[in-house]
């Protein structure tokens, strides 16, 4: 399918809110060709009556223009709507599976401002939705061929509204932490970045036993991921040291993220987590195959620090789906992203900011060591990153300049043992260059070369 008509990126469909393709004409349209492909992907619905399609959202103003527009084109297909409201993305994932829905459906732009918004497919297994499925989709939006499928007005679908779903999601988060256990003594700083845990996190954490501090828990439709969250971690570094706290948690605004933060106000981010989780579950042999699953952008002390302890990493391109679908094929239980994306997958079937949080909690809890011990179980690479804000994505090869200046960074690099990445983010208009070697100095003059030559070729 020609690049015209695709509409899924890395994660789903984003941009900006009401320009394509983030528009309720094209919102309907996605409605309509998702139920009948849902529909078809398997004759029987999973529950009693018709099939049925979850729709949850984050806290953005537009995803109410959204949620009616796919909900519309849903019911014109003969298929159910379950609306659940704002709900973090994994909730929706785990909502889905619990109402045995044939599909589940989240409105978010995920780190993004209010001003963007996307939308987000799970399969009835609440996992992502495979690349044939996501082009089945795009068919039929762009061949006009849904177009002339239409159940007679008896088959229209119903729509409701289920009240419990947030329940729901907190009883399932708290599972994942051992019932034998609280977190009675522990001040926890909170921020949900006015996202769509404003509500789980802060009533999660107090059930097991914690003082809870909460910020970002005011969502007014605009304020989401402004100033605040995991895109913002030092405001929770600042809070946890003004309130004297143990941790402090910040999630993006669908809270499918996490980074946390010490006693001591120090950023504790996904390579952080992935290796104080790895290697506890190393120890105690739950780690499956004994792998680990990362993307590049991961620091290489973490894959130095797993290989001593007798593991491996396994490292894919960016994007949690993509470390999910290495999970899936292999049968690995523990992946993600310096991001904070964090996928353990003895417990969900997608990153899960609220659940991986837990775990690391959890840790601190069986060995009653403080946050900041923890993290020094590996030692981390000195690494730059730069993102640059580009009006178009040609090949780098394209680049002349940027492209010599690469060649020549790279073996300046490679001398001492250091890497460096290059790409275009999927979800935004923007490029990305990582750089990591023992030499801090090193990384900040190749880098900003690179990046200054981007921004004068293709800088937005």
């Amino acid at each position: 399918m020609s690049g015209k008509n695709r509409i899924f990126g890395t994660d789903g469909v984003r941009g900006t809110a009401n320009l394509e393709p983030v528009t309720a004409e094209t919102a309907l349209k996605l409605g309509r060709a998702a139920a009948h492909v849902f529909k078809h992907l398997e004759a029987q619905p999973r529950g009693r009556g018709r099939h049925k399609i979850v729709i949850g959202k984050d806290t953005r103003l537009s995803g109410y223009m959204l949620e009616n527009a796919l909900s519309a084109g849903i019911l014109s297909m003969g298929v159910d709507v379950l609306f659940i409201g704002p709900l973090p993305t994994p909730g929706v994932a785990y909502v889905t599976r619990s109402l045995r829905a044939d599909a589940g459906i989240v409105i978010t732009a995920s780190h993004n401002p209010y001003t963007d918004n996307g939308i987000k497919f799970f399969r009835a297994d609440g996992y992502k939705l495979d690349d044939a499925v996501e082009a089945e989709i795009e068919r039929l939006v762009f061949s006009g061929e849904i177009e002339n499928i239409r159940p007679s007005a008896e088959h229209i679908g119903k729509a409701v509204r289920i009240d419990d779903a947030l329940g729901r999601y907190i009883e399932f988060a708290k599972a994942s932490f051992p019932r034998h256990l609280t977190l009675e003594g522990y001040r926890i700083v909170v921020d949900c970045a006015h996202g769509a845990a404003y509500k789980s996190t802060p009533c999660v954490l107090r059930e097991l036993g914690a003082e809870v501090l909460v910020f970002g828990n005011q969502p007014d439709g605009t304020n989401i991921n402004r100033d605040c969250g995991s895109m913002h971690p030092e405001h929770l570094c600042r809070l946890v040291l003004e309130y004297r706290a143990d941790v402090g948690i910040a999630h993006d605004g669908d809270a499918d993220r996490v980074l946390m933060c010490d006693e001591k106000g120090q950023l504790v981010d996904g390579d952080d987590i992935m290796a104080i989780a790895a290697l506890e579950m190393l120890a105690h042999g739950t780690l499956a195959e004994r792998t680990l699953v990362t993307t590049v952008m991961s620091n290489a002390g973490l894959e130095r620090a797993i290989e001593a302890a007798g593991g491996r990493v396994i490292r894919t391109q960016v994007g949690d789906k993509y470390v999910i679908d290495e999970m899936m094929k292999n049968g690995y239980n523990l992946g993600g992203e310096q991001s904070g994306h964090l996928i353990f997958r003895d417990h969900t079937t997608t990153g899960d900011g609220l659940v991986a949080a837990l775990q690391v909690l959890r840790i601190m809890r069986t060995t009653g060591k403080p946050l900041s011990e923890l993290t020094r179980c590996w030692e981390r690479f000195p690494q730059r990153q730069f993102n640059i804000k580009v009006r178009a994505k040609p090949p780098f090869e394209e680049l002349r300049e940027v492209c010599e200046l690469t060649a020549r960074a790279e073996a300046a690099l490679r001398e001492q043992g250091g890497r460096l990445l290059l790409r275009y983010s999927g979800t935004e208009p923007k490029a990305r260059l990582l750089l990591e070697g023992p030499d801090p100095a090193l990384l900040e003059h190749w880098g900003t070369r690179i990046a200054t030559a981007i921004k004068a070729q293709i800088g937005a």
